[in-house]
């Protein structure tokens, strides 16, 4: 992990989100500071969120390097007008992106950028256009997002439906296989050993039908 991409667990100190804690990334750029984090905690796959982002000043800190100085900061006085200069594009492995900002309506400096998150897994959020007149392109980390069946309870229905059809599948292998060696009997003595092979295949398939079938009770 990069120095300068430090996910830590921080207090927001915002109207309306006193005592509740996010896990959310800080990191600056000129002089401004930086964060991100969800919307909706816990992340889970396949339900509607966004990334939250925040822009602030950056008060100076002589003796900390510029993300231990952001870090010692809260977010506040923050800076309005950024939804025509900025973008967030959001990558997942080779999948990428690009989502508009929105702005919050009642905290100035917030900003939404909503995403359906399908896949879990570590997501990184490019953040690029200009603060004002500051460039920015950096390169920040929200929290992971969890399999959505991690909050489900009890077992969804489909899962059972997934399950029959992989099922189904194996079995349509299988015959397959037989068909292939049905094909190679014809051609083959009768007194060739491959007819113990195929007797035994047929048992398989029989054994894969009755399990099948119990799947359907």
């Amino acid at each position: 992990m990069k120095a300068r991409h430090v996910v830590l667990l921080v207090l927001l100190a915002l109207p309306g989100s006193a005592g509740v804690s996010h896990a959310h990334t800080i990191d600056s750029v000129g002089d401004y500071r930086v964060e991100i984090g969800w919307m909706n905690e816990p992340v889970v796959s396949g339900e509607t969120n966004a990334i939250e982002f925040y822009a602030s000043p950056l008060e100076q800190c002589p003796d900390l390097d510029p993300i231990k100085c952001a870090e010692s900061q809260g977010f506040r006085d923050g800076i309005t007008g950024l939804k025509e200069t900025l973008k967030l594009k959001l990558i997942f492995r080779d999948d990428s992106i690009t989502l508009p900002f929105s702005p919050d309506h009642n905290i100035p400096g917030k900003y939404y950028a909503f995403v359906n998150p399908t896949v879990s897994g570590f997501y990184q959020a490019n953040i690029l256009g200009t603060i004002q007149d500051t460039p920015i392109s950096l390169s920040m980390h929200p929290p992971k997002v969890s399999e959505r069946a991690y909050i489900e309870f009890p077992e969804p229905a489909d899962l059972d439906v997934t399950n029959i059809i992989e099922k189904h599948a194996e079995i349509i292998s299988d015959l397959e296989t037989i068909k292939a060696d049905l094909a190679e009997l014809q051609e083959a003595p009768q007194g060739d050993p491959g007819y113990a092979g195929i007797g035994l295949g047929v048992a398989g398939i029989a054994a894969a039908a009755v399990a099948l079938a119990r799947t359907k009770r």
